[in-house]
């Protein structure tokens, strides 16, 4: 069994794949980190968001960010959806926590189920990972319906973390 981030794989399902960025992709990830309204949902620290340029963030994602993360382009095709990331790993408890983001026109879809569920069944299936979990603030409604719809529990509801705004965020708690 290999760990979640000794390399960056490529995952394919039914319609979509997950894999690495490359400097192609560059447009389409300003597209996404610059729509607020994917962004109303999630933590400020996200890699994407670093730097000013999405081909900087490209060109360091899998030397600098690979070290707390591993973050894949979710495509439908040859076309960017959004990301998909598992991060927070934790070796001596077999635990790590995911997230998924994609491009507005792409919500609705199933293609975060779709992400979600190739996700897990990597890390399951090719990594010594036995527990995943996942936060969600407590309004993104759509998010929750997809950690259900992937047999994740909620197993907090309504607790404060830190997404890096002025004030804990409430968010609920998933397990799988």
């Amino acid at each position: 069994m290999r760990k979640p981030f000794s390399q960056v794989p490529c995952l394919r399902g039914p319609r979509i794949t997950l894999r690495g960025l490359e400097l192609r992709d560059a447009a389409s990830l300003q597209e996404l980190a610059g729509s607020p309204r994917v962004y109303r949902y999630l933590p400020t620290f996200l890699f994407e968001q670093k730097y000013d340029s999405a081909e900087e963030v490209i060109r360091r994602l899998y030397t600098e960010c690979l070290q707390e993360s591993l973050i894949l382009g979710i495509f439908l095709g040859e076309d960017f959806c959004g990301l998909a990331e598992m991060y927070g790993f934790r070796d001596p408890l077999h635990k790590i926590s995911i997230g998924y983001r994609l491009l507005e026109r792409y919500w609705g879809q199933g293609i975060a189920s779709e992400a979600l569920g190739l996700m897990v069944s990597y890390l399951c299936d090719e990594t010594d990972i036995e527990i995943i979990t996942a936060s969600t603030m407590i309004g993104n409604r759509a998010s929750a319906q997809v950690l259900r719809n992937n047999d994740f529990t909620l197993v907090a509801h309504d607790v404060d973390e830190d997404w890096g705004y002025g004030t804990p965020t409430r968010t609920d708690k998933w397990i799988r």
